[in-house]
Order: C-alpha cells, then sequence, then structure tokens
C-alpha cells in the first residue's frame, strides 16, 4: 500500500473515532434497548419485564388503520406464552375452548372472560385487581394483571425490530416463528412450540388472536397520545393482535390491527381464535 493511500485510511480512522466519540451516548442507548428480564410470578407464570423505550408504532405499508407514528412507553411485565388451557382453568376453574389440549392457547374467551381472568389471577396472587367489572373500564394504576395496550403489545412483538415481523420481512420465514394457514392443519397448536422472538417471547405471531385493552377505532392512530397510549375512550369493538392459525402471513405483521365485539363467541361457528396473554406494570424489580 503507497504512503499516500494509507495516509487517507489513516485519516479516515481518525474521523470515525472522533464521530464515535462525539455521538451522544443516549442515541446509542435508543437504538439498542436493554434486554428484557426473565422472571416468575408466585403462582408459576413466565413473564418477561420489558424495558421502557420509544419506537415506531404501525407500518407505512400496511394497512389504512396502520399509520406510523411515535410511541414510548414505561416499562412493563409481560407474559412469555399465550395463557394455556391448564393456566386458565387452574386461575378460573373450567376451559371454555373448543379445541382441548392443556398446553394449547384457551381460546373461545370474550374480552371479559380475559379480563375476569386477570382480576382473578391478580387476586390469587395478593395485587390488587386492575378491572372494575361494573364499567369495565381498567385502573391503570393498580398492581395486578391486566390486558396489554396496542402499544404495549406491539413494541413486544417487534422486539426492537422495524420489519414488518420480529425476525424480518420475508414471510418466507414465518413458518419457523408460528402456527398459521401454511404451519397449523387447522387447529390451535400448544404454546412455546415455534420460534421466540429476541425478547424471548412465543406466539407473538400466529396461534390465536390476542385481546388487548384497547378500544378500536381506525384513525385512532391520528390522534394518540404519544407517552403510554391507551386507546379510545370509548367504542364498540376490541382490538385483537398476532394473527391466528388460520390467518394469512399478511395478518401475522406485527403492526396488523384487528378488531371484534368485546362480547362476541360463537361456538357453533367455531371462534377457536381468540386468546390473550397478560401484562402488570412495575417498577424496577416488582415483578418477583
Amino acid at each position: 500500500m503507497s504512503r499516500s493511500c494509507f495516509g487517507r485510511y489513516e485519516a479516515a480512522a481518525l474521523l470515525l473515532v472522533a464521530v464515535a466519540a462525539w455521538y451522544p451516548a443516549a442515541a446509542l442507548a435508543e437504538a439498542a434497548p436493554a434486554a428484557p428480564k426473565a422472571v416468575t410470578t408466585p403462582s408459576g407464570v413466565s413473564m418477561m419485564l420489558v424495558p421502557g423505550g420509544t419506537f415506531t408504532m404501525g407500518d407505512e405499508e400496511g394497512e389504512v388503520d396502520e399509520m406510523p407514528h411515535e410511541v414510548t412507553l414505561a416499562p412493563f411485565a409481560i407474559d412469555v406464552y399465550e395463557v394455556s388451557q391448564e393456566e386458565y382453568e387452574r386461575v378460573m376453574g373450567d376451559n371454555p375452548s373448543k379445541v382441548k389440549g392443556q398446553k394449547n392457547p384457551v381460546e373461545q374467551v370474550r374480552w371479559s372472560d380475559a379480563v375476569r381472568y386477570c382480576n382473578q389471577r391478580s387476586r390469587q396472587e395478593g395485587l390488587d385487581p386492575a378491572y372494575n367489572l361494573k364499567t369495565w373500564t381498567c385502573r391503570f394504576e393498580a398492581n395486578g394483571y391486566r390486558l396489554p395496550t396496542e402499544a404495549e403489545w406491539e413494541y413486544a412483538a417487534r422486539a426492537g425490530s422495524d420489519t414488518a415481523y420480529s425476525f424480518g420481512s420475508s414471510d418466507g420465514d414465518l413458518r419457523q416463528h408460528a402456527w398459521f394457514e401454511d404451519t397449523a392443519r387447522g387447529k390451535p397448536r400448544p404454546v412455546g412450540q415455534r420460534k421466540a422472538n429476541a425478547w424471548g417471547l412465543y406466539d407473538m405471531h400466529g396461534n390465536v388472536w390476542e385481546w388487548c385493552n384497547d378500544f378500536y377505532a381506525v384513525d385512532y392512530y391520528e390522534q394518540s397520545a404519544a407517552q403510554d397510549p391507551k386507546g379510545p375512550e370509548q367504542g364498540d369493538k376490541k382490538v385483537l393482535r398476532g394473527g391466528c392459525w388460520n390467518s394469512t402471513p399478511d395478518a401475522c405483521r406485527s403492526a396488523y390491527r384487528y378488531n371484534e365485539d368485546p362480547a362476541y363467541t360463537d361456538a357453533c361457528f367455531g371462534y377457536d381464535i381468540y386468546g390473550f396473554r397478560c401484562v402488570r406494570s412495575y417498577r424496577g424489580d416488582a415483578v418477583k
């Protein structure tokens, strides 16, 4: 290598060092959020303590209700797995599922069934239930379990990614990560059998649609709060996320939004596609 070439490389290296020294450490931290911490609740449920952070919610190449916007969230804990039939029956004493299997996700659950489970699970652990079952409203200040907000769900599903799926944008790789129309063979499958996302969460793509706490509105992203959004104050339908065992790859995207009447189940039509997982707000290592 000539002296003149070496001089150019040396100058470039010095410039990179200078830029790295100047670049704000906070920006680097935002680009690589802290990894979640695995914990086990007193009742034996695996959860992840998810660090708070800022991310872009939505998808500019998605549906009309997926307008990209920046959201900042406080830390929260989220179930590693969709609530299984075994776990639901342990807490509630019954199993409403159509396709029985102790390790399968509980399904044929209404939104109201899911929040009743959240309250009962809270009581069993000596926590303050989050839901008022007369008004069906959530007290976010309570330390008990609740359904995730739509923003919390997408943040957890993305696990630091900004692609269509948590693992990238190619739906060809979805088979390794999800039970959907090409892999599930026409029914829900046991939880935790496909690959987890980068934050150790299973079945965020496919298996059963997951109820969120939020009411649905097609234009909500246009008026959403930037800090810990909780959805519209009222509405007719609730949000579901993640896709299910009979979904197309598109419906399993991290940003895809679905909605349903919160009181709807129909055993005759086989709505074994609705399930859920729980979250809980926390400070420090409050979830143990």
